[in-house]
């Protein structure tokens, strides 16, 4: 049974910076590897092989997995 007395936690809680670094991490990520799908979808439609642009996007795979591993380790530092 709950506390009547206990007022309700706030609906709209303000989004902290940590969060916007987990976004970043995800998208970073989801990026590279739409990246590296596409490096490997490139040479089955068509004859080109894939542009080095592409190749440097899929390095965003990697940091947005560094990203998302520093979140992890801050975020658990600083809910103790």
């Amino acid at each position: 049974m709950t506390n009547p007395s206990a007022p309700p936690p706030p609906s709209g809680s303000p989004r902290r910076s940590s969060d916007r670094l987990l976004h970043l991490a995800l998208g970073l990520f989801a990026i590279g590897l739409l990246a590296i799908v596409a490096i490997f979808l490139t040479p089955i439609l068509s004859d080109a092989a894939p542009g080095l642009w592409l190749y440097l996007i899929a390095m965003l795979a990697p940091l947005g997995f560094l990203v998302g591993v520093g979140y992890a380790l801050w975020s658990g530092r600083r809910s103790r």
